[in-house]
């Protein structure tokens, strides 16, 4: 199973690297365009703001690379800022464009509790997806978030969280996965979430 991990300058590669090779996926860490073409699913992680994101995405010529790649079908994760960067636009430090994968936007949480969102909490199942095979609902997972992506089309939501308002935790649509938490800090069942992304990987 050959992931390609996108590296754009932001996140935690490794970490995510190692997550997904504990589950048995062969993974790499790569910003070559040919690279990432040539994998057979595509995981995009990321920490940090979301301008910069975007703006080293572009410079590194990535953006229509992931764009052929969902076109193509091929299995695509969006982690964290990873998933923000899906949508159409974020609301963090001024307005900027995104992806444009899914539609809606990211904006910063208000929910009145502590922002950053740090720490587990348990997800609600909203849809089935084959990335939450035999995962129980009520699971815990680890976040660490300011912002979140409001959806325009509530049908790609598969699961949610409470933070003092409902958060989106996990969106898809076809072969596009986004999650908002860290599935590789997650402990068991975050590994399990890894593990299905690589075993629709493995069927492509």
């Amino acid at each position: 199973m050959v992931i390609a991990i996108i590296n754009y300058g932001m996140g935690n590669l490794r970490s995510v690297q190692k997550g997904l090779e504990s589950v048995g996926c062969q993974a790499f860490i790569t910003s070559d365009p040919r690279e990432i073409q040539r994998a057979k699913g595509i995981v995009l992680p990321g920490v940090g703001a979301f301008a910069d994101a975007i703006e080293s995405l572009k410079e590194n010529g990535l953006i229509p690379v992931i764009h052929e790649a969902i076109r193509a079908g091929k299995p695509f994760l969006g982690i964290c800022l990873g998933m923000q960067l899906l949508f159409e636009y974020s609301e963090e430090n001024g307005l900027h464009q995104g992806l444009s994968i899914f539609k809606g936007g990211v904006k910063r949480l208000s929910s009145g509790l502590k922002v950053p969102h740090m720490g587990w909490n348990q997800l609600k199942f909203k849809r089935e997806s084959p990335i939450l095979k035999d995962v129980p609902e009520g699971t815990a997972c680890y976040f660490v978030h300011s912002y979140h992506v409001i959806p325009d089309e509530q049908e790609v939501v598969i699961a949610t969280t409470e933070y003092g308002q409902e958060v989106v935790a996990m969106v898809a649509r076809e072969n596009v996965f986004g999650i908002q938490f860290h599935p590789e800090k997650s402990s068991k069942w975050g590994l399990r979430i890894l593990k299905n992304y690589g075993e629709l990987v493995s069927t492509c």
